[in-house]
């Protein structure tokens, strides 16, 4: 764990270390996933049913490559009342959450007579990754598969491995309850291009999203024209802005919300508070042995964590802007007067009571969000990545000919006579 203070000589060199460490994954999967896509592209059903044996051990033929909604019944059916209360509570709020960010269309006609405008419609299909095996989230069911209904999506379609044939019950109930229409027992670079390119048995999508592993990430890059995606994620990470008045346990505890997802995973302290700043690693190491995924949470606190000392808070928010992370808390008493300062950053957590865990859940905005810096340039996953805007124009004659000469004019001098034509015919301009 790296500790850094902004008083110290070398500051600024060591702090940009931090920004550019690389936590991507290293392995060079670029060739590999190349090849899987092409297969995926080229013989369809039977490349994915030759990669499902190879990396998930199972025969589909013999597992069956679908989920039946019986099962996913079932499974919601089979859980524990608590366990259903706190997925019915999570959909609703993301439900509600994302209600709000539709677009409205929008039709006007300006001061020359012309009626311009556009409209919002959802993609006909879309597709949603969910990883299995250690990583088989039902949470991630819901913040993928719940925009994309709210967007008017027709066609949902979810693949998920299944290691060894096995499924999480867990990842089928939140499916029911998201309103997903079909599951596909497949995972990895050959799930993503079946839904991109199509198989015999799976039909194309137009968007696919959500997590997965390097695979997964670089498939989604490589595919990106020939389906649209939502992004292209990395490790996860947490930066916490927090104020000597913190308890050291809950801090440390936030820090290890997301060091406990991935070795690879990143979590860094600003504080204005040597003392807190000190009680917080203890804490974390204390908390640490007492986790079941210790092994994991050990290596990524070792390899990427960091606690940085500053002046002040209001020193640390261009720091913070400089790291443009995924999730951000502001444990402070004046948390807005921070927030005021951030440029850059997926979601943001106000206040003390506010962990970046509730919003993994129930809380209702998105936790699909950009990583590695990417909060600079792009945003979470909303609505608005399963719809499309279509604009529209049209002009009566009398609106052409308050418009129409300064095109013609634009025309001509771009080199364009056919474009200046098709006006300038409309206008008896010969």
């Amino acid at each position: 764990m790296i500790k850094l203070s902004t008083s110290e000589p070398g500051f600024d060199r060591q702090f940009q270390a931090l920004v550019d460490a690389r936590r991507e994954a290293d392995t060079d999967v670029a060739r590999d996933v190349r090849t899987i896509v092409a297969s995926v592209r080229d013989e369809g059903d039977a490349a994915v049913h030759a990669f499902t044996r190879k990396f998930d051990r199972h025969d589909l033929n013999d597992t069956g490559w679908r989920i039946e909604k019986a099962e996913w019944l079932a499974a919601h059916d089979a859980l524990a009342p608590d366990l259903r209360a706190a997925l019915e509570l999570a959909a609703e709020r993301i439900t509600a959450y994302h209600v709000k960010q539709k677009p409205e269309d929008s039709d006007t006609t300006d001061a020359a007579g012309a009626r311009l405008g556009a409209r919002w419609r959802g993609v006909d299909a879309a597709g949603i990754y969910v990883p299995g095996g250690r990583a088989a989230y039902p949470s991630s069911v819901l913040m993928n598969a719940i925009p994309a209904k709210v967007a008017g999506v027709e066609r949902l379609v979810m693949v998920t491995p299944t290691p060894d044939g096995e499924v999480n019950p867990l990842v089928l109930a939140a499916a029911h309850l998201a309103g997903v229409d079909e599951i596909w027992r497949i995972g990895g670079a050959q799930a993503v291009a079946a839904l991109a390119y199509g198989t015999g048995r799976i039909a194309p999508v137009d968007v696919v999203c959500g997590p997965g592993n390097a695979w997964v990430a670089e498939a989604k890059r490589q595919l990106y024209g020939v389906v649209g995606i939502d992004m292209v994620a990395g490790p996860s990470e947490i930066v916490v802005v927090a104020d000597g008045r913190n308890d050291p346990q809950w801090i440390a505890a936030d820090l290890l919300s997301q060091a406990e997802h991935d070795p690879s995973s990143q979590s860094i302290l600003f504080t204005d508070d040597a003392a807190l700043a000190r009680a917080v690693a203890d804490a974390v190491d204390l908390q640490i042995g007492e986790l079941a995924t210790a092994k994991v949470a050990r290596a990524s606190w070792d390899a990427n964590g960091a606690i940085v000392v500053t002046a002040d808070l209001a020193e640390a928010m261009p720091l913070v802007n400089r790291l443009a992370p995924e999730h951000l808390e502001l444990a402070c008493d004046d948390a807005d007067t921070l927030f005021d300062m951030v440029k850059h950053a997926g979601s943001v957590f106000l206040g003390r009571h506010t962990p970046e865990a509730v919003g993994d859940y129930v809380a209702g905005p998105n936790h699909v969000l950009p990583t590695g810096r990417r909060a600079r340039f792009s945003s979470g996953l909303s609505v608005l990545d399963f719809m499309k805007r279509t604009s529209f124009l049209s002009l009566d004659e009398k609106a052409l000919h308050a418009i129409g000469p300064a095109a013609v004019t634009l025309a001509d001098a771009e080199g364009l006579p056919a474009h200046a034509r098709s006006v300038a015919l409309r206008l008896g301009q010969g």
